[in-house]
């Protein structure tokens, strides 16, 4: 199996004649220039912006030294892959709206921000000289001791040559040997400088991965996953219900009409009659099929939107039910659905269970989140577990990252409230 870091190269007796030795090298010198990089560009924003700080220009440089960390932890995040095939996850959240305001409101919320900081000080002031040093060391002392032969021939005149700039070397068989011992001080250095690469890499993506590691990885792409998977099934809801009714109910319409012309046009008799309830059979299922697209994905909540749909379903209800509903946004397909199947199931728990004789509705759209309540005055004691669905009203809102609670009382009223974040659909007006 293939070595994934530079940690496993170094357990295998390959390690010298593989990339790692040099992917080390390169990872190390990487780290110490962006070190260095980065310290300068830290001193020319204090210094800059310190100055400029009495006319207030200043200020945005000050504050750029504390988002300094984040193209640090970039690059090194780049540069990680020379000595490590695992990626660093950039933990770091997408701002609620758009705008450099909301960006750096969310930025400096973040943990992860304070912990890349940390890093890029790290970094400057501490990593980078020892970076280039144990770069400087590793590759000139072994060179040194391997080229001093060349050097006692060239430079030397075949006499004296020192060397690094403390050793006297005066014959051949003296430079030979010193020649060996840069074959052994080569391979220990490259054993060195893997070791402090991989040191170093572990030093780094500790800091710079995101608090709960894999774990929140996995957490991170259930609930993507969780969210493609309600995208989906809205669609295909969508998809049942276009098909029924511009297909079945249309058939149902078409032969409903042809029952009934046909029932007109019969004489009186066995076959009239027969006509006839044909034809109320017939105007049954038409009415049982469009109750079935209405519940599927009614089609006042894809044209109209939310609170039309609520509207529809208040008028609906066999128990009077107030409606005060400020929702003039449009909102996504699995919003809008959960809000309207939420508020159904509410109204048809009500007209069942809850013996009360007026209902209202409630909702806005406030601080990034629809907030809908539906409330009665009836007996109370509705209970989660009690067999009333609202136990997968609340599955259902979870799914949207919503919350559903309720209060009821015994004696009443029950009120049922539903929170859910989200974003408006731009306007396309």
């Amino acid at each position: 199996m293939r070595a994934r870091n530079v940690w496993q190269a170094l357990a295998r007796p390959g390690f010298l004649l593989s990339a790692w030795p040099l992917r080390s090298l390169g990872y190390l010198v990487a780290d110490g220039l962006t070190g260095l990089l980065t310290l300068i560009v830290a001193l020319l924003l204090l210094s800059v912006g310190g100055l400029l700080t009495v006319v207030v220009i200043g200020l945005p440089l000050l504050g750029a030294l504390a988002l300094l960390g984040l193209p640090v932890a970039e690059l090194e995040r780049w540069s990680l892959r020379m000595i490590d095939d695992r990626p660093v996850p950039d933990g770091h959240r997408a701002p609620p709206r758009r705008g450099l305001v909301s960006w750096l409101r969310t930025r400096f919320a973040e943990r992860l921000t304070w912990r890349e900081w940390g890093y890029a000080v790290l970094l400057m002031l501490v990593l980078w000289p020892i970076d280039l040093l144990a770069v400087v060391l590793g590759v000139s002392v072994p060179l040194a001791l391997l080229a001093t032969p060349v050097l006692l021939a060239t430079v030397g005149d075949g006499e004296q040559v020192n060397v690094l700039k403390a050793y006297a070397v005066t014959s051949w068989p003296a430079a030979l040997a010193v020649c060996a011992a840069g074959l052994v001080a080569l391979g220990a250095c490259a054993y060195g400088l893997g070791l402090l690469a991989g040191a170093r890499g572990a030093l780094a993506r500790f800091l710079l991965t995101p608090a709960g590691g894999a774990l929140g990885e996995r957490i991170t792409e259930l609930t993507r996953s969780r969210v493609r998977l309600v995208d989906a099934f809205e669609a295909e809801r969508g998809r049942i219900e276009r098909d029924l009714h511009d297909g079945a109910q249309q058939r149902l319409v078409a032969l409903t009409m042809m029952l009934g012309i046909a029932r007109l046009d019969a004489p009186p008799g066995p076959l009239a009659e027969q006509l006839t309830r044909a034809h109320d059979e017939a105007e049954v299922a038409l009415v049982e099929l469009r109750e079935l697209i209405r519940g599927i994905h009614p089609p006042v909540l894809t044209d109209f939107g939310v609170a039309e749909a609520v509207t529809d379903l208040a008028t609906r209800s066999a128990i009077p039910v107030d409606v005060a509903l400020c929702l003039p946004q449009r909102f996504s397909r699995p919003i809008e659905s959960t809000v309207y199947f939420v508020v159904s199931e509410a109204l048809s728990n009500m007209a069942k269970h809850s013996g009360a004789d007026r209902g209202e509705i409630h909702g806005e759209y406030s601080q990034g989140r629809v907030v809908v309540s539906v409330c009665d005055n009836g007996r109370g004691g509705a209970d989660v577990n009690g067999g009333t669905g609202l136990l997968g009203l609340g599955d259902r809102v979870s799914v949207v990252d919503g919350r559903l609670s309720l209060t009821s009382p015994p004696g009443g009223p029950t009120r049922i409230v539903v929170e859910i974040p989200c974003q408006p659909l731009p306007s396309s007006g």
